[in-house]
């Protein structure tokens, strides 16, 4: 291989672009790469477009949480309900709804269902009211991970061997 001379080393001239995570390197004569560099915006879009095409397509998802206050959420997750100064009563109607006949609800979702009505209830003056539905037969409670969870009782219809004529 040939040594080159300090003149050919002298006319050799580079210049080194980084665009993101890639990086070019323009070399060759001085002149040559300095008319490169007035024609640098160009070089860049065609150098990034060819970047593009070799480039994983890559999928972003943005999730956007919109803070809400404690009395908007519950405004949007519980069912209106009538007001009522008894507790039962309020606790039935409350229960009676879509929302309380679609899934068992725990003390806490009921005194929130109701706080979310205007019609919050002391916890113990809320037990109480439940015990007194629970052993009126008026509504189902059973324990899980969760705590107690309260729901409509189902009317029972006489099977067909039971009934009287």
């Amino acid at each position: 291989m040939p040594h080159k001379t300090a003149k050919e080393k002298q006319n050799n001239f580079s210049l080194k672009v980084k665009l993101g995570e890639y990086e070019v390197e323009i070399s060759g004569q001085r002149e040559d790469v300095m008319k490169t560099i007035g024609d640098l915006p160009s070089v860049v879009t065609n150098i990034n477009k060819a970047f593009e095409m070799s480039r994983p397509k890559r999928i972003a998802t943005l999730t956007v949480k919109a803070e809400t206050s404690k009395k908007e959420a519950n405004i949007q997750n519980y069912p209106k309900i009538m007001p009522t100064e008894d507790c039962e009563e309020a606790i039935m109607k409350i229960l009676q709804t879509d929302w309380g006949k679609w899934r068992p609800r725990t003390i806490d979702e009921i005194r929130d269902g109701l706080e979310a009505n205007g019609q919050s209830r002391a916890s113990h003056v809320l037990t109480t009211a439940l015990n007194g539905l629970v052993k009126k037969g008026l509504i189902r409670r059973w324990n899980t991970d969760a705590g107690f969870v309260y729901i409509l009782a189902e009317k029972e219809t006489p099977s067909i061997r039971g009934e009287q004529r």
